[in-house]
């Protein structure tokens, strides 16, 4: 029988901690969240290994390191408003930051209003239009983007004068069905 309390201990002293997420806050949630209620029973014990664990067909949990990477970039505050997608174990980490969650899956509407804070695990090619249409000003969308083996967290933040983006880390997530690359014929 698995210790899932160990197992959670396990997995932020060793895979969060040791990759410089420093807010504690981060450190709390995931210590509290139980990860293996979000996949299936069965695959409860791979809630907390160093691998992305399939919760729904096409849908993945990211690594424990790059979902608290991921949470660190985009350092959500009481206050802020949240949209995950796709991200069921990222939204519960921010839900107990104190932070209201929005949840949708990859591919559906997203719910009118602007977001401060947005995150979505698992990978695309690149950030769809809606998603950084959502982003309030001063807010953030934490995503992975990925066309080949090596995908990298991009970190967007509205500004008043714009959207701008920058790469967090690398990581290897499998990309979400529905989002793979769209490959054509240049002239």
């Amino acid at each position: 029988m698995v210790d899932y309390t160990a197992a959670r201990l396990n997995m932020v002293e060793s895979q969060v901690r040791t990759q410089d997420v420093t807010d504690v806050r981060i450190h709390d949630a995931m210590r509290a969240i139980p990860r293996e209620r979000f996949v299936p029973e069965a695959g409860g014990h791979l809630a907390y290994t160093d691998i992305e664990v399939e919760y729904a067909p096409g849908r993945w949990l990211l690594k424990p390191r790059d979902v608290a990477k991921l949470l660190h970039a985009l350092r959500p505050m009481p206050g802020e408003r949240a949209l995950a997608i796709s991200a069921p174990y990222a939204a519960a980490v921010i839900e107990e930051l104190g932070l209201p969650v929005v949840r949708v899956e990859a591919g559906e509407a997203l719910p009118a209003g602007e977001f401060d804070v947005i995150v979505c695990e698992g990978a695309v090619s690149r950030a769809p239009e809606a998603w950084t249409a959502a982003l309030a000003v001063n807010g953030r969308l934490g995503v992975v983007e990925r066309e080949g083996p090596v995908g990298k967290a991009y970190l967007y933040v509205r500004a008043p004068e714009g959207l701008g983006r920058r790469d967090v880390f690398d990581c290897f997530p499998p990309i979400l069905a529905g989002f793979e690359p769209r490959h054509g014929f240049a002239f």
